[in-house]
């Protein structure tokens, strides 16, 4: 199964590699996205630390949300889906493949650029810390969410938006959870509730999303 799932990841990687423009647009919207808010909100630094965790991870989940529609639609038109499907592995194991490429390509740049945007806002070290580590917690959970939706549209005519309708209320408890840790931390509050919470929604979406992710798989090419 191990063998499996670092051979799905690395084609996924690999595949990745030869579509960069793809690969690097949710980093380029996120990095934009957020560096458009002190522009339009004003350079006030007790505002930008306010409105920072925010910002950041709405912007974080918007960009997440850019690559999901392709996570299974690219394979599905050069008919290696199918031969996913027949073949003796497990699909839950193909599915955990591709969600963790995924989000390698598109959820852990975001997690190493955000200390960048925390400075940018003015934010302090220890709310830069808790955000990066929120993000390092929250974003395999977008990935994996993606993946059911993206699975449940998969052929569908304008799926990337119903992958939007779909997923975005799905992600709203990390949301919640991710700004609380660091609007915590800044307040001098003490943020593990926040990240055992959003610890607990990893570990439960981890567990469920590649199986619900698999069964709508299985439904839309059947």
């Amino acid at each position: 199964m191990i063998a499996l799932l670092l051979a799905v990841t690395r084609r996924d990687l690999r595949l990745a590699s030869r579509r960069r423009v793809d690969a690097l647009l949710p980093l380029a919207f996120f990095v934009v996205a957020a560096g458009l808010f002190p522009i339009g909100v004003g350079p006030e630094p007790q505002t930008l630390r306010q409105i920072a965790p925010g910002v950041v991870w709405v912007c974080a989940l918007l960009a997440a949300m850019l690559s999901v529609a392709q996570m299974f639609a690219t394979d599905l038109q050069d008919g290696s889906l199918e031969q996913m499907l027949l073949a003796p592995g497990s699909l839950v194991v193909i599915v955990a493949g591709k969600v963790l490429a995924h989000w390698l390509t598109s959820g852990l740049p975001l997690v190493l650029v955000s200390p960048l945007i925390g400075l940018l806002f003015g934010m302090h070290a220890p709310a830069i810390g808790t955000l990066a580590l929120t993000l390092l917690l929250g974003t395999p959970i977008l990935s994996l969410l993606g993946a059911v939706g993206g699975a449940l549209t998969l052929g569908l005519r304008s799926g990337a938006a119903l992958v939007f309708l779909l997923v975005l209320p799905l992600t709203v408890p990390a949301l919640i959870f991710g700004t609380g840790a660091v609007v915590a931390v800044d307040s001098g509050l003490p943020a593990q509730a926040h990240i055992s919470l959003l610890g607990a929604l990893l570990i439960f979406n981890g567990l469920g999303a590649p199986l619900a992710a698999a069964a709508a798989l299985r439904i839309s090419l059947d």
